[in-house]
């Protein structure tokens, strides 16, 4: 295990708040914690979050790529269950939020949706390969 995780006590002192109020965000679900036993343990990544501190991740390579994506012939309904799938996908996978930079812009005369995405090649690599998984079944 890279990170060493701390105690209840320790996130405490380190956010400058009584132990009770650590606890009570981590019941409230605002700070991200683990159950070991009886007790809790939190990610310094995880408190360095909440504390609105940057999180060290991977340093991108410096190299982006910028791919336009054109979706025709799609209800709003749709192109918005699209691009709410998508986002989704950028805030759920960790690093993807800050590795991939996404536009959207709906054409209602023209019925098309259109995607921007500027980011790290792996990081846009794996959010098309999402994109095609998604829209395989629209034949």
């Amino acid at each position: 295990m890279t990170q060493n995780l701390l105690t209840v006590d320790q996130a405490a002192t380190r956010l400058g708040v009584h132990r009770k109020t650590a606890l009570r965000y981590i019941h409230e679900g605002r700070l991200k914690a683990t159950r070991v036993g009886k007790a809790y343990r939190i990610l310094p990544a995880d408190l360095d979050s909440f504390a609105g501190l940057p999180v060290a991740g991977p340093k991108p390579s410096g190299v982006r790529v910028t791919s336009i994506v054109e979706m025709p012939e799609l209800s709003v309904h749709d192109s918005s269950r699209i691009v709410t799938a998508l986002q989704a996908l950028l805030t759920s996978r960790t690093g993807h939020a800050e590795s991939v930079h996404l536009q959207t812009a709906y054409d209602v005369e023209e019925r098309q949706l259109k995607l921007v995405l500027i980011g790290d090649p792996g990081a846009v690599s794996s959010f098309m390969a999402f994109l095609a998984t998604l829209l395989e079944g629209r034949g």
